[in-house]
């Protein structure tokens, strides 16, 4: 029993030390791999070999795969040359392989401690995290000596003799075996790794351990398609071609698996040797028969997997990959796309509100409050989706970036309950009092309205790039705005004063319109402040004024300047009424 729980614990050492490699190197790395793969689109050699080096990195052709449907799922890849990495990513697996099963016992001890003290030392940094890849390195070349010197009393045990005995050489039987032991070590360098050890302690013969490799590449191919199932259908594509190239590998080297294991068998190599050659060989072949077959999957996979039709209703996320969660940069950019989406969202509630401005339009009342749903359920959805991440692991810019995230996310969720609270007060004025405005003041909410939306526009973009010229342009538009917003409530209150009958009848609605549309401005333009928060800058000169030249509302005139950009340092926040 006790000598069963060491094979155990040392296979579990194994699946956490690839693990530790896979998260550790996506931390680092992640957004350099992201641009990478990104690249590589240009041809299907390009994109192969960037899947063999991308899995080669990171250990794992799960998270080649997590990078691939996230890149067809939001549209940046093509679905072919996304295929083509996931034939790049098995062989990176294969490579991999064979490296770790190398006689590399004496780096094990001194990976592990090196990475120990870069890792303590240097925890929230690239050379703390490059640590954490040393020790994930270390543990798996611990995890294989272990695995070996487990098994090796567990050969003479005749129960687990008779145990795998019954794997007799039938691959389709060893196939679902080794299918179900990647499932369950979530990992089929681990799957492989261990087939091997077993071979070696002659556990298991060749021909079995041939079918259990074959197995284990199928069970890497179900696993990445377990993990895109959140993902839209164009995701799940290339999770479903990687699996159907996987079992067609099986169909085809059924006819050929007696010559080839006399072939294997032949050869002056021990068991362990034969196994991990086999497994690179055949991936390697595979691979490359397949990669010119690639378009025709992409239809094939593509007639599987149409796109569903928009049901209605609540809108949901579209780019919150749970997987991608261990991978903070990853998870980061998921989380401002979606962001991103609300925000055009909020754009949407906007443009409709001036549909009923102008002509009290009901059907865009209607759709203003529909996109209201929707900007809080994507509002929830993000939020919970960062709530998730784990932040004790962020490095200093990644936790700011979450930071930036959240609050621009709870910020458009008060601007659309803001807007559909606008929407609520003006449909009551005109039902109430049947009144509308004068020319000139629906002009004037018109153009504060302009306004409001291209401050809008900025600010995502300021979001989105973190351009500091564009985060001072918008804290100039921001006084801008606030000035415009001075000057025509001042005219509304000229013709006040000139007995304007519609302005008398809609003046309380009008100044509170222009109120919302206030703090509306705030909201919107306060992700200058996240970008600048360190830097002073001003937005505009004190000598920004009324200059006195009239307008054809009876008002100065403004003429904006624009100031020194450090004249006056920036508060930290913004706050929503403006002040």
């Amino acid at each position: 029993m006790l000598t069963l729980l060491n094979l155990l614990s040392a296979v579990a050492l194994l699946i956490w030390g690839t693990h530790i490699v896979r998260t550790g190197i996506m931390r680092v790395y992640g957004s350099q791999l992201r641009t990478a793969l990104s690249h590589s689109t240009r041809n299907l050699p390009l994109a192969f070999t960037a899947g063999i080096a991308v899995t080669a990195l990171v250990q794992s052709s799960n998270a080649t795969a997590l990078l691939a449907t996230s890149f067809v799922a939001e549209g940046l890849m093509a679905l072919a040359p996304a295929l083509a990495i996931m034939l790049g990513a098995d062989v990176g697996t294969a490579l991999m392989a064979r490296v770790l099963t190398l006689e590399l016992s004496w780096l094990s001890p001194l990976l592990i401690f090196l990475g120990v003290i870069l890792f303590l030392s240097r925890k929230q940094t690239r050379l703390g995290q490059f640590g954490r890849v040393q020790i994930g390195v270390g543990l798996i070349l611990l995890a294989l000596q272990l695995i070996v010197a487990a098994a090796q009393p567990i050969t003479e045990s005749n129960g687990i003799k008779v145990l795998f005995a019954e794997l007799t050489g039938d691959l389709l039987l060893d196939a679902l075996v080794g299918a179900v032991f990647a499932l369950l070590s979530y990992s089929s360098l681990a799957a492989v790794l261990i087939t091997a050890t077993l071979a070696s302690a002659d556990l298991v013969s060749l021909p079995v351990a041939i079918g259990l490799v074959i197995g284990a590449n199928i069970g890497s191919g179900v696993l990445a398609l377990l993990n895109s199932s959140l993902q839209s259908a164009a995701g799940r594509r290339v999770a479903l071609g990687s699996l159907l190239y996987k079992i067609i590998g099986l169909l085809l080297i059924m006819p050929v698996l007696d010559v080839l294991v006399d072939w294997i068998t032949s050869l002056p190599l021990d068991n362990a040797s034969l196994v991990i050659g086999f497994h690179l060989l055949y991936n390697t072949l595979r691979c490359l028969l397949m990669l010119p077959t690639v378009h025709a999957m992409a239809r094939l996979c593509t007639w599987l997997l149409p796109e569903r039709p928009d049901t209605g209703g609540v809108a949901r996320p579209r780019h919150l990959d749970r997987a991608a969660l261990e991978t903070p940069s990853l998870a980061l950019a998921n989380a401002a796309r979606e962001t991103l989406r609300i925000g055009d969202l909020v754009e949407q509630m906007l443009e409709h509100f001036k549909a009923v401005l102008h002509n009290d339009d009901q059907e865009a009342g209607k759709t203003i409050r529909s996109l209201d749903d929707d900007v809080d359920a994507l509002h929830s959805a993000v939020k919970l989706y960062l709530a998730q991440m784990p932040r004790e692991d962020l490095a200093e810019q990644e936790a700011r970036r979450w930071a930036e995230i959240i609050e621009l996310t709870v910020n458009l969720e008060h601007a659309g309950d803001l807007v559909e609270h606008m929407l609520s007060k003006l449909q009551s004025h005109k039902k109430a009092r049947l009144h509308s405005f004068s020319d000139s003041g629906l002009e004037e909410l018109t153009e504060l309205h302009a306004q409001l939306q291209a401050n809008l526009r900025l600010g995502l973009s300021v979001f989105l790039t973190g351009d500091r010229a564009n985060a001072r342009q918008l804290l100039r538009e921001k006084r801008r705005f606030r000035i415009r917003e001075r000057r025509l409530t001042h005219a509304h209150v000229t013709r006040l004063g000139n007995k304007v009958v519609q302005s008398l009848e809609s003046s309380a609605v009008h100044l509170e319109l222009i109120a919302d549309m206030k703090r509306l401005n705030s909201i919107f333009c306060a992700s200058a402040y996240a970008i600048l928060e360190q830097e002073e800058t001003g937005a505009l000169s004190v000598s920004d004024s009324f200059e006195g030249t009239p307008d054809r509302h009876g008002t100065a005139e403004v003429h904006l300047t624009p100031a020194n950009d450090s004249a006056t340092a920036l508060p930290p926040t913004a706050h929503p009424d403006g002040r």
